[in-house]
């Protein structure tokens, strides 16, 4: 590689910015975002699969069997 092409692949801006963990408030990494690491994203995960985590909707809508 030559200076100037290593010159320009150390100045690459990275294509989001980093956030802290939403699990620890670490840095985030490109290949777990916006988690650190597999492991909290695991976390994450989990605590969307056990009903850690919940969505309120509005109390004006209508019930699935049309009741």
């Amino acid at each position: 590689m030559t200076d100037s092409k290593k010159a320009t692949a150390a100045t690459v801006t990275p294509l989001r910015k980093a956030v802290p963990c939403p699990q620890c408030e670490r840095p985030s990494q490109r290949g777990t975002y916006p988690f650190c690491s597999k492991r909290c994203a695991d976390l994450d995960l989990g605590e969307w699969l056990s009903g850690g985590y919940t969505i309120s909707g509005s109390g004006d809508e209508q019930s699935s069997d049309g009741e």
